[in-house]
């Protein structure tokens, strides 16, 4: 999910940048909704479990596709399917996504240590091949959207700021203790309206976070769109490094990642955040940081490394961000 949100504002400054080109996105049904601000931008659906399953299925959906007109095709995936669309569209312009393997293997295995080119540059840099000029250093972000009535319902009118918490992610090496942050989260209950963000499954642990009226669980409460209605609406978003803090800075709000295993330097931090909005483990004690890209390979020891980081300097720091 992370990746795709990531593509939302390279999207939208090219959008803004290249008003006369028409976009067509090809993506899952459910990240949908993640497009409907774009101008000048529809949405194809990849149904990959029945009509455009296996290698008859792409064609058929490069058919479909061919059909549209398309002149030309930014790869931002650059996985097999995609590959095998570029064969369906030979003669057509089609520029994949440089991954950049070989650095972020650098970087995994200590050779060298050093911010590498970001995934949003990346993305971008698909169009520049293409021929389009593609600045991403003034963003501009949609109006944040109405409510969604259960939360109105719930939240009591008020002048406090709001904060959501995403705690989980996708592995467990690049998750904040549930413990310390319940210490967070009873610091900040009082002075800000919170709002814990998690699957339908996690709504239980969730529940162990929201003991104050001021503190809404909102796993499995809403649907995906109102979801992404009341994100925008936060003043910050605290999450890991997971999809939630994509999904905050695709929308304009401020993101305070705290990181594991993984580290910024990989390109994978949240969209338009400064240095100082992340939070990371020290390097000096962890020295094998990071131990791979996505979190899914660490030491047993490293397991629960985002630990380390004190709740009081969670705490601070969301104070800090909100003051500023």
């Amino acid at each position: 999910m992370g990746d795709v949100a990531m593509t939302v504002p390279v999207l939208r400054a090219f959008t803004q940048q290249h008003p006369k080109v028409k976009l067509t996105v090809l993506t899952r049904p459910f990240f949908a909704p993640f497009f409907k601000d774009l101008t000048n931008t529809s949405v194809f659906i990849f149904d990959e479990k029945q009509k455009h399953k296996g290698v008859f299925g792409l064609y058929k959906l490069y058919k479909e596709l061919k059909a549209l007109n398309i002149d030309e095709v930014a790869d931002l995936h650059n996985v097999l399917r995609t590959k095998i669309l570029k064969l369906f569209f030979f003669g057509k312009t089609f520029v994949q996504i440089d991954k950049g393997r070989a650095e972020k293997k650098a970087l995994i295995n200590g050779d060298s240590f050093k911010p590498l080119k970001t995934t949003h540059e990346r993305y971008a840099d698909v169009f520049r091949k293409l021929g389009y000029s593609l600045d991403l250093s003034n963003p501009r972000f949609p109006e944040r959207k109405t409510l969604p009535k259960l939360i109105v319902e719930q939240v009591q009118p008020s002048k406090k700021q709001w904060i959501g918490i995403a705690p989980f992610a996708q592995y467990p090496s690049k998750m904040y203790p549930l413990s310390q942050m319940k210490n967070v989260v009873n610091a900040l209950e009082e002075q800000y309206n919170i709002f814990l963000f998690g699957a339908k499954a996690e709504q239980q642990q969730l529940s162990e976070l929201s003991s104050s009226k001021n503190v809404v669980n909102v796993a499995g409460l809403l649907n995906f769109e109102d979801e992404l209605d009341l994100i925008s609406n936060l003043d910050l978003m605290v999450a890991m490094d997971s999809g939630n803090a994509h999904l905050a800075a695709m929308l304009g709000v401020k993101v305070l990642t705290i990181w594991g295993v993984t580290h910024p330097y990989a390109g994978f931090s949240a969209f338009n955040q400064p240095l100082d909005y992340h939070l990371l483990p020290n390097r000096n004690t962890f020295i094998k940081i990071p131990t791979s890209i996505y979190g899914n390979k660490y030491p047993e020891d490293y397991k629960d490394v985002a630990g380390s980081i004190a709740s009081e300097e969670v705490i601070e720091k969301i104070q800090s961000i909100l003051k500023a």
